[in-house]
């Protein structure tokens, strides 16, 4: 008979699951032998010894050789997972497994890409290292498309009504799991078969309560938003660490200015000049140092690393670093001593920076303004001499950004004001200013000093990398062009001037802003990446983020490259936290991997934004069905139109199918719906008056009818509407096949 300890050895060094009939193979046990093995399997088990079924043991405290793994977190790109079912007696935390994606399933398909609160069938080993799990099978996520709103239908049968308006059909729910009709919960197949439906895992409350549309995407798109014990534990000693200006530039005495919106709740960059009698001006850029607190290898670097990014929305910001030290330590406050990391430049007179300097500094915060405050006291006449200074600091900024001729869109920006009820009192476009303008152009100034510093000492760079078009999007837009009798060559090197000269030379509006989104579409994605490609949209050879830290992991790692290129390290600190503020050797090695995943995570906070902006307007406009609006078409389908109220926003469709009884063609080249009978055209940048048919404020959902419909929904096509029919019996007790009765379907239509 084996040993207790010879077991245990065989179920952790065991390539496959080890049930009693496998430990018995192995030890050649017969008969009796047999017999004996179960009654000391049982023992081990009562002794704490091993745990699961005689047909697959594993040693207590460790993962079944087979199992269902839940994904946790993705660090620098790579998946850890942790055991989906995990109750052990003694309180244990679940252990962290290291997810080895490129494994191949059944019927030899590759596994797909994994993110945060995928669920997967895995074989788990554990290694000197710590655990690792190969992917079998990707089983059906938790929350994908699982999120809704319970609804009850006349026989009481529960569904599950999606808050994701790409979602069309509601689930039945086969385990309402204690949730009542009306409330917002997280559900997960009950089998395997969609037939079986749904059961609810978690409530999470009123959808239409204040402050729930921002959990509603927090939840969906699996963003971290709690802080460990520990983390925050550890972001209270960091907050601690004494600023000594035995060891930074003391910079107190010069009256710098933060400049940020009047709502802001972290200020991380502040901004100073003066006339250097040449012509010229000496300028400074304070951004907090965030890297003397938050160093590689602590809990904290972990957590931020993981968020990658700060989500903004209406009600609430969740942030990559605890509040200890994004709304306090690391904000830059009026009359509080600051730790900073101060670029100096030098602007000549013709606008050009021809000299910077970084250093870790010491600052006090001369004024905190808002924009509009700041807009005001320039305008007025009546602004202190330092603004005063900043303003003519910046007029030569922009004049060399002129000649630069960067991309020029315009962008209108949403705001939603929210009352102390957290209930919607406005919704606007945000105003731009010259406020607004003089704060960007000195930080896109850091931002290429930073990169241009870390080239000269061949260090390592996170850049944000903006490419050019490429040729296909090119040709499209130049197929685009030619509906409007322009003509845009591709034989010449594409430039952004190109794009605002082609701009410049139309004089009507509707159609400057049909091309203005055709333009837009034709752009390439903004990324993170240690390979330079240039900044297209900004017309830079290097441009790096250098001035948000506190709310982007991006600027952070810039920040440790410059700590180690230019020598800042500060004394080690004696409180327990790492000794090193500079790169980790890893990101010294390899910045891909976390360029890779910060810019996933940034993708991941603008969708997450944008979608709570929507439902915010579909929830201001559901009170306003049935009003006609003045709106502008920004896309165009077959199956139909997209349009957005002017000056509010909320994009909405207008399907075909309401479009009357004429046959419309759509013409993929111009991007337009063409009447056939009477030449009517439906293009993008075209404004018209048009009904507000819905407003779901769950999904962010607005559909649109034209005016003269009398909200009627009439077939297409040049055919007589059919006649009335006997409804017939439904076959779901609904209504309509996969959606409760007071959902109302949006119907698509046929199209050519």
């Amino acid at each position: 008979m084996p040993s207790r300890a010879q077991i245990l050895e065989f179920l952790q060094s065991s390539e496959t699951i080890a049930g009693k009939r496998e430990i018995a193979k192995a030890f050649g046990l017969k008969g009796q032998e047999k017999i004996a093995l179960k009654a000391l399997l049982k023992d081990m088990a009562e002794e704490g010894l091993i745990d699961g079924k005689k047909t697959a043991y594993h040693r207590m405290g460790g993962v079944p050789k087979v199992t269902v793994l839940r994904i946790a977190e993705i660090e620098d790109g790579e998946p850890y997972a942790i055991p989906d079912a995990w109750t052990p007696d003694d309180g244990a935390p679940p252990p962290r497994l290291r997810v080895i994606e490129g494994n191949k399933g059944k019927g030899n398909t590759k596994i797909p890409a994994l993110k945060v609160g995928d669920r997967i069938l895995a074989r788990t080993e554990e290694t000197g290292r710590g655990w690792r799990a190969h992917p079998m099978k990707k089983l059906p996520a938790r929350t994908d498309g699982l999120m809704g709103v319970v609804e009850l239908d006349a026989s009481g049968k529960g569904w599950l009504a999606p808050v994701d308006k790409r979602v069309r059909t509601s689930a039945p729910i086969a385990d309402l799991g204690g949730a009542v009709e009306g409330q917002l919960v997280l559900a997960e197949p009950a089998g395997k078969s969609p037939r079986s439906g749904v059961k609810v895992v978690e409530v999470i409350g009123d959808p239409l309560a204040p402050k729930a549309f921002s959990l509603i995407a927090i939840a969906k798109h699996g963003i971290p938003n709690v802080f460990t014990e520990e983390t925050i534990a550890e972001a209270t000693r960091a907050a601690a660490l004494p600023l000594s200006p035995d060891h930074r530039e003391d910079l107190r005495a010069l009256p710098i200015v933060a400049i940020d919106p009047a709502d802001a709740r972290d200020h991380d960059d502040a901004i100073w000049a003066e006339p250097d009698g040449e012509g010229g001006f000496r300028a400074l850029v304070a951004i907090a140092d965030v890297s003397f607190y938050v160093r590689p290898g602590s809990e904290l670097d972990r957590e931020a690393r993981k968020r990658g990014n700060s989500v903004y929305f209406p009600d609430r910001v969740v942030p990559m670093l605890p509040e200890v030290l994004s709304a306090d330590v690391c904000s830059l406050k009026e009359g509080e001593d600051r730790a900073a990391m101060a670029c100096h430049l030098r602007i000549s007179p013709d606008g050009k920076v021809t000299k910077w300097r970084f250093t870790r500094a010491l600052v006090r915060i001369a004024h905190n303004i808002a924009y509009e405050d700041a807009q005001a006291a320039i305008d007025g006449g009546d602004a202190p001499e330092h603004l005063r200074h900043l303003w003519d600091a910046w007029k030569l900024l922009a004049a060399a950004r002129a000649e630069r001729d960067p991309l020029e869109l315009e962008l209108p920006e949403r705001q939603v004001r929210l009352d102390d009820e957290g209930k919607i009192s406005e919704i606007r476009v945000r105003e731009r200013l010259d406020a607004h303008r003089v704060v960007e152009d000195f930080m896109i100034a850091a931002n290429v000093a930073a990169a241009k510093a870390l080239e000269a000492k061949t260090a390592p760079v996170v850049y944000r990398v903006h490419e050019a078009p490429g040729r296909e999007k090119l040709v499209t837009l130049r197929d685009y062009m030619k509906t409007f009798g322009h003509s845009l060559a591709l034989g010449q090197v594409v430039t952004p001037g190109l794009f605002n000269r082609m701009l410049k030379d139309i004089a009507d509006e509707t159609e400057k802003a049909q091309v203005m989104e055709a333009v837009l579409r034709s752009q390439t994605q903004a990324y993170y990446g240690p390979s330079n490609a240039g900044h297209f949209g900004l017309a830079l050879a290097s441009y790096a983020h250098f001035t948000s830290p506190i709310r982007r992991y991006a600027d952070l790692l810039v920040h440790r490259a410059l700590v180690d290129a230019y020598k800042l390290e500060q004394p080690a600190p004696k409180n327990g936290l790492p000794e090193a503020s500079g790169l980790s050797e890893r990101d010294r090695a390899d910045l891909s991997k976390v360029s890779d995943a910060i810019s996933k995570a940034e993708r991941r906070a603008m969708e997450a934004e944008r979608e709570t902006i929507e439902r915010y307007v579909a929830a201001w406009l559901s009170g306003r069905v049935g009003e006609v609006f003045p709106t502008r078409i920004t896309g165009v389908q077959s199956f139909g139109f997209f349009a957005t109220i002017v000056g509010l926003g909320g994009d909405g469709l207008i399907p075909v199918s309401t479009l009357g009884r004429e046959y419309f063609k759509y013409d993929e080249a111009a991007q337009r719906l063409v009447g056939e009978s009477s030449g009517t055209v439906y293009a993008p940048g075209e404004k018209l008056e048009l009904r507000l048919a819905e407003a779901n404020p769950l999904t962010g959902a607005l559909k649109f009818e034209l005016p003269d419909q009398q909200g009627r929904i009439e077939p297409r096509g040049n055919r007589p509407a059919p006649k009335e029919k006997t409804k017939p019996k439904p076959r779901h007790p609904q209504g309509q096949r996969g959606r409760p009765a007071n959902i109302r379907h949006q119907g698509r239509g046929k199209s050519k």
